[in-house]
């Protein structure tokens, strides 16, 4: 499955998105918060790396993304779809797909969902569960930290593009 992303774009992107991510997915497990300023952070991370790293005709095209999907995202949260982290992290992330990688993105995350949720629920029914007894994710039977799934992807998604980009 080759990606429209330039491996030269995904590994210059990823050293600076991997730590954010990590921080979501922490802190999502174990607060069922995705932090602002982790979503500022991550957009900051664009604005300045996207001008080096894209070309200049497809950087503000990129910043369209995030707008969209923001509102896209405000919908589903007024609707009760979705947490406003989740939204909040999505149009974040927004920019850093290569608009023609959607589909490729979506089977990413499709599988890595569905890894992230049965890994949280086995851990959440094991002895590993002692290891961080205090998250708040272990308790809300019926919620999962999507921040989970979402950081995870992005990172999978670049990591993906730095071994298959173009």
């Amino acid at each position: 499955m080759p990606l429209q992303i330039t491996a030269m774009q995904a590994a210059w992107f990823l050293p600076f998105v991997l730590p954010i991510c990590v921080w979501v997915i922490w802190t999502d497990l174990s607060s069922m918060r995705i932090p602002n300023a982790s979503v500022i952070a991550l957009t900051c991370v664009f604005l300045v790396v996207g001008l080096f790293v894209l070309p200049l005709q497809d950087y503000p095209w990129r910043l369209v993304n995030l707008v969209i999907v923001l509102l896209i995202g405000i919908l589903l949260n007024a609707a009760g779809i979705m947490g406003a982290g989740d939204s909040k992290f999505l149009a974040a992330a927004a920019p850093f797909i290569d608009p023609g990688d959607v589909v490729p993105l979506f089977v990413i995350f499709s599988a890595n969902l569905l890894a992230c949720f049965v890994t949280h629920r086995l851990v959440m029914k094991s002895t590993l569960r002692q290891l961080a007894p205090d998250w708040i994710s272990w308790s809300r039977e019926g919620k999962f930290p999507m921040g989970f799934a979402l950081g995870s992807s992005l990172v999978i998604y670049l990591g993906m593009g730095i071994a298959l980009g173009q």
